[in-house]
Protein backbone atom coordinates (compact mmCIF):
# COMPACT_ATOMS: atom_id res chain seq x y z
CA UNK A 1 0.00 0.00 0.00
CA UNK A 2 2.58 1.96 0.54
CA UNK A 3 4.41 1.62 -2.49
CA UNK A 4 0.89 2.87 -4.41
CA UNK A 5 0.85 5.49 -1.98
CA UNK A 6 3.68 7.01 -2.68
CA UNK A 7 3.10 6.19 -6.74
CA UNK A 8 -0.37 8.91 -6.37
CA UNK A 9 1.24 11.24 -4.14
CA UNK A 10 4.38 11.77 -6.80
CA UNK A 11 2.40 11.75 -9.63
CA UNK A 12 0.27 14.92 -8.23
CA UNK A 13 3.18 15.98 -7.27
CA UNK A 14 4.99 16.06 -11.00
CA UNK A 15 2.01 16.96 -12.59
CA UNK A 16 0.82 19.88 -10.85
CA UNK A 17 3.32 21.28 -7.61
CA UNK A 18 1.03 20.19 -4.89
CA UNK A 19 1.18 17.21 -2.95
CA UNK A 20 3.91 16.72 -1.10
CA UNK A 21 3.28 18.02 2.26
CA UNK A 22 -0.36 18.39 1.75
CA UNK A 23 -0.93 14.64 1.38
CA UNK A 24 1.79 12.74 2.54
CA UNK A 25 1.85 13.65 6.09
CA UNK A 26 -1.73 13.29 6.14
CA UNK A 27 -2.16 9.94 4.51
CA UNK A 28 0.24 8.84 6.73
CA UNK A 29 -1.11 9.23 9.85
CA UNK A 30 -4.73 8.78 8.73
CA UNK A 31 -4.05 5.15 7.05
CA UNK A 32 -1.08 4.36 8.19
CA UNK A 33 -0.77 4.88 11.55
CA UNK A 34 2.10 6.57 11.42
CA UNK A 35 2.55 9.55 14.49
CA UNK A 36 2.55 12.96 13.75
CA UNK A 37 6.41 13.66 14.22
CA UNK A 38 7.42 10.92 12.37
CA UNK A 39 5.01 11.79 9.63
CA UNK A 40 6.52 15.23 8.71
CA UNK A 41 10.25 14.07 9.43
CA UNK A 42 8.73 11.49 6.21
CA UNK A 43 7.20 13.83 4.78
CA UNK A 44 10.12 16.57 4.36
CA UNK A 45 12.38 13.63 3.28
CA UNK A 46 9.94 11.98 0.48
CA UNK A 47 9.79 15.15 -0.09
CA UNK A 48 13.12 16.39 -1.30
CA UNK A 49 13.55 13.31 -3.08
CA UNK A 50 10.83 13.02 -5.39
CA UNK A 51 10.84 17.44 -6.27
CA UNK A 52 14.93 16.86 -6.69
CA UNK A 53 13.74 14.52 -9.39
CA UNK A 54 10.69 16.98 -10.46
CA UNK A 55 12.65 20.60 -10.32
CA UNK A 56 15.41 20.04 -13.16
CA UNK A 57 12.95 19.04 -15.78
CA UNK A 58 10.65 22.39 -14.91
CA UNK A 59 13.88 24.60 -14.77
CA UNK A 60 15.15 23.17 -18.05
CA UNK A 61 11.48 24.23 -19.57
CA UNK A 62 12.33 27.19 -18.47
CA UNK A 63 9.53 27.38 -16.10
CA UNK A 64 11.40 28.43 -12.97
CA UNK A 65 11.53 32.46 -12.32
CA UNK A 66 14.84 32.46 -10.71
CA UNK A 67 14.49 36.37 -9.44
CA UNK A 68 11.31 35.65 -7.63
CA UNK A 69 12.57 32.33 -6.16
CA UNK A 70 15.63 34.25 -4.48
CA UNK A 71 12.97 36.67 -3.41
CA UNK A 72 10.42 34.23 -1.95
CA UNK A 73 13.50 31.56 -0.32
CA UNK A 74 14.86 34.93 1.06
CA UNK A 75 11.70 34.92 3.64
CA UNK A 76 11.00 30.72 3.44
CA UNK A 77 14.17 29.75 4.32
CA UNK A 78 14.99 31.33 7.59
CA UNK A 79 11.53 30.48 8.63
CA UNK A 80 11.55 26.88 7.67
CA UNK A 81 14.89 26.64 9.91
CA UNK A 82 12.79 28.39 13.03
CA UNK A 83 9.71 25.72 12.39
CA UNK A 84 11.86 22.87 12.58
CA UNK A 85 13.50 24.01 14.99
CA UNK A 86 10.61 24.87 17.08
CA UNK A 87 9.05 21.48 16.58
CA UNK A 88 12.29 19.38 17.83
CA UNK A 89 12.37 21.16 21.15
CA UNK A 90 8.83 20.66 21.76
CA UNK A 91 7.63 17.05 23.79
CA UNK A 92 6.93 15.01 20.88
CA UNK A 93 4.33 12.75 22.02
CA UNK A 94 2.35 16.20 23.68
CA UNK A 95 2.53 17.33 19.78
CA UNK A 96 0.46 14.77 18.29
CA UNK A 97 -3.11 16.67 18.28
CA UNK A 98 -1.44 20.13 17.66
CA UNK A 99 0.32 18.58 14.86
CA UNK A 100 -2.95 16.85 13.62
CA UNK A 101 -4.72 20.49 14.14
CA UNK A 102 -2.54 22.74 12.17
CA UNK A 103 -1.49 19.76 8.92
CA UNK A 104 -5.95 19.77 9.37
CA UNK A 105 -7.06 23.18 9.19
CA UNK A 106 -3.35 24.29 6.46
CA UNK A 107 -4.71 21.52 3.97
CA UNK A 108 -8.16 22.30 4.19
CA UNK A 109 -7.37 26.44 3.80
CA UNK A 110 -5.51 25.08 1.19
CA UNK A 111 -7.80 23.07 -0.80
CA UNK A 112 -10.84 25.35 -0.42
CA UNK A 113 -8.75 28.22 -1.49
CA UNK A 114 -7.10 26.27 -4.90
CA UNK A 115 -10.65 24.58 -5.40
CA UNK A 116 -12.33 27.96 -5.57
CA UNK A 117 -9.85 29.06 -8.42
CA UNK A 118 -10.17 26.14 -10.30
CA UNK A 119 -13.90 26.26 -10.35
CA UNK A 120 -13.63 30.43 -10.78
CA UNK A 121 -13.12 31.01 -15.09
CA UNK A 122 -11.15 34.55 -13.46
CA UNK A 123 -9.51 32.71 -10.71
CA UNK A 124 -7.72 34.18 -7.86
CA UNK A 125 -7.35 37.98 -8.56
CA UNK A 126 -3.71 39.05 -9.00
CA UNK A 127 -2.42 41.87 -7.22
CA UNK A 128 1.14 41.72 -7.91
CA UNK A 129 3.27 43.48 -4.82
CA UNK A 130 6.76 44.69 -5.51
CA UNK A 131 9.19 41.70 -5.23
CA UNK A 132 10.78 43.35 -1.90
CA UNK A 133 7.50 42.21 0.10
CA UNK A 134 7.64 38.27 -1.12
CA UNK A 135 9.98 37.56 1.45
CA UNK A 136 7.12 38.68 4.13
CA UNK A 137 4.55 36.85 2.44
CA UNK A 138 6.09 33.62 2.35
CA UNK A 139 7.59 33.80 5.78
CA UNK A 140 4.79 32.76 7.13
CA UNK A 141 4.49 29.06 4.44
CA UNK A 142 8.23 28.31 5.14
CA UNK A 143 7.79 28.13 9.50
CA UNK A 144 4.20 26.18 8.49
CA UNK A 145 6.27 23.66 6.32
CA UNK A 146 8.91 23.57 9.18
CA UNK A 147 6.61 22.57 12.17
CA UNK A 148 3.73 20.60 10.18
CA UNK A 149 5.71 19.53 6.08
CA UNK A 150 2.25 20.64 4.94
CA UNK A 151 2.19 24.08 2.58
CA UNK A 152 4.46 24.58 0.19
CA UNK A 153 2.88 23.37 -2.84
CA UNK A 154 -1.04 24.72 -2.07
CA UNK A 155 -0.32 27.84 -0.15
CA UNK A 156 2.88 28.52 -2.04
CA UNK A 157 0.56 28.41 -5.44
CA UNK A 158 -2.08 30.34 -4.21
CA UNK A 159 0.30 33.19 -2.83
CA UNK A 160 2.14 33.23 -6.06
CA UNK A 161 -0.71 33.58 -8.19
CA UNK A 162 -1.94 36.32 -5.74
CA UNK A 163 1.21 38.49 -5.91
CA UNK A 164 3.06 37.71 -8.57
CA UNK A 165 2.47 38.09 -12.22
CA UNK A 166 3.84 34.72 -12.97
CA UNK A 167 2.94 32.45 -16.14
CA UNK A 168 0.90 29.19 -14.84
CA UNK A 169 3.74 27.07 -15.94
CA UNK A 170 6.23 29.24 -14.27
CA UNK A 171 3.92 29.23 -11.03
CA UNK A 172 4.13 25.41 -10.51
CA UNK A 173 8.01 25.64 -11.55
CA UNK A 174 8.98 28.13 -9.38
CA UNK A 175 7.02 26.86 -6.39
CA UNK A 176 8.53 23.19 -7.59
CA UNK A 177 11.73 24.59 -6.84
CA UNK A 178 10.45 26.91 -3.45
CA UNK A 179 9.32 23.60 -1.76
CA UNK A 180 12.82 21.67 -2.69
CA UNK A 181 14.47 24.18 -1.03
CA UNK A 182 12.09 24.43 2.19
CA UNK A 183 12.42 20.70 1.87
CA UNK A 184 16.41 20.11 2.32
CA UNK A 185 16.38 22.22 5.40
CA UNK A 186 13.21 21.33 7.04
CA UNK A 187 14.12 17.06 6.20
CA UNK A 188 18.09 17.69 7.26
CA UNK A 189 16.87 19.03 10.85
CA UNK A 190 14.33 16.70 11.26
CA UNK A 191 16.45 13.90 9.94
CA UNK A 192 19.00 14.44 12.42
CA UNK A 193 16.82 14.37 15.40
CA UNK A 194 14.79 12.13 14.91
CA UNK A 195 15.57 10.06 12.46
CA UNK A 196 13.81 8.51 9.74
CA UNK A 197 11.23 5.82 9.11
CA UNK A 198 13.23 4.11 6.57
CA UNK A 199 11.13 0.83 5.65
CA UNK A 200 8.45 3.33 5.52
CA UNK A 201 10.55 5.65 2.95
CA UNK A 202 11.53 3.38 0.68
CA UNK A 203 8.13 1.62 -0.11
CA UNK A 204 7.16 5.04 -0.97
CA UNK A 205 10.45 6.13 -3.20
CA UNK A 206 9.23 2.43 -5.17
CA UNK A 207 6.54 4.02 -6.09
CA UNK A 208 7.46 7.65 -5.77
CA UNK A 209 10.44 7.97 -8.27
CA UNK A 210 9.08 6.64 -12.02
CA UNK A 211 5.28 8.28 -11.17
CA UNK A 212 6.84 11.59 -10.37
CA UNK A 213 8.47 11.26 -14.41
CA UNK A 214 5.12 10.24 -15.13
CA UNK A 215 3.63 13.10 -13.99
CA UNK A 216 5.68 16.07 -15.16
CA UNK A 217 5.04 14.84 -19.08
CA UNK A 218 1.33 14.72 -18.12
CA UNK A 219 1.17 18.09 -17.87
CA UNK A 220 1.65 18.64 -22.06
CA UNK A 221 -1.41 16.26 -22.48
CA UNK A 222 -3.97 16.63 -19.77
CA UNK A 223 -5.29 19.74 -18.67
CA UNK A 224 -3.97 21.04 -15.17
CA UNK A 225 -6.75 23.18 -13.54
CA UNK A 226 -8.96 19.54 -13.89
CA UNK A 227 -6.19 17.80 -12.32
CA UNK A 228 -5.99 20.32 -9.19
CA UNK A 229 -9.65 20.45 -9.21
CA UNK A 230 -9.92 16.40 -8.55
CA UNK A 231 -6.90 17.14 -5.93
CA UNK A 232 -8.59 19.59 -4.51
CA UNK A 233 -11.68 17.37 -3.61
CA UNK A 234 -9.22 14.64 -2.32
CA UNK A 235 -7.37 17.21 0.44
CA UNK A 236 -10.49 19.10 1.31
CA UNK A 237 -11.47 15.35 2.49
CA UNK A 238 -8.39 14.66 4.13
CA UNK A 239 -8.18 18.30 5.88
CA UNK A 240 -11.73 17.79 7.34
CA UNK A 241 -10.63 14.08 8.71
CA UNK A 242 -7.29 15.07 10.19
CA UNK A 243 -9.22 17.83 11.96
CA UNK A 244 -12.05 15.61 13.26
CA UNK A 245 -9.31 12.79 14.35
CA UNK A 246 -7.18 15.99 16.42
CA UNK A 247 -10.76 17.25 18.18
CA UNK A 248 -10.95 13.47 18.99
CA UNK A 249 -7.30 12.65 20.00
CA UNK A 250 -6.70 13.24 23.35
CA UNK A 251 -3.83 16.32 23.92
CA UNK A 252 -1.39 14.05 25.80
CA UNK A 253 -1.51 10.66 23.40
CA UNK A 254 0.10 9.93 20.05
CA UNK A 255 -2.57 8.02 17.93
CA UNK A 256 -0.05 5.53 16.76
CA UNK A 257 2.36 2.70 19.01
CA UNK A 258 5.99 3.74 18.43
CA UNK A 259 6.43 0.53 16.49
CA UNK A 260 4.04 1.33 14.01
CA UNK A 261 5.77 5.10 13.20
CA UNK A 262 8.94 3.30 12.46
CA UNK A 263 7.77 0.56 9.90
CA UNK A 264 8.86 -2.19 12.50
Amino acid sequence: MEILAGFLIALAIGATGVGAGSITAPILILFFGMSAPNAVTTSLVFSTIVKLIATPIYLSRGHVNLRVLAYIAGGGLPAVILGSLLLNHLDKEGMTRPILIIVGVTVLISALGTFWRSMSPAGIATKPVHRGWLPAVFAPIGFEVGFSSAGAGALGTVALMRFTDLHPSEIVGTDLAFGLLLSIFAGGIHASTTGVPWPVLEKLLIGGIPAVLIGTQLTKVLEPRKMRLLLCVWLIYIGGQLSWRAIQTPAAKAPATAHAATGR
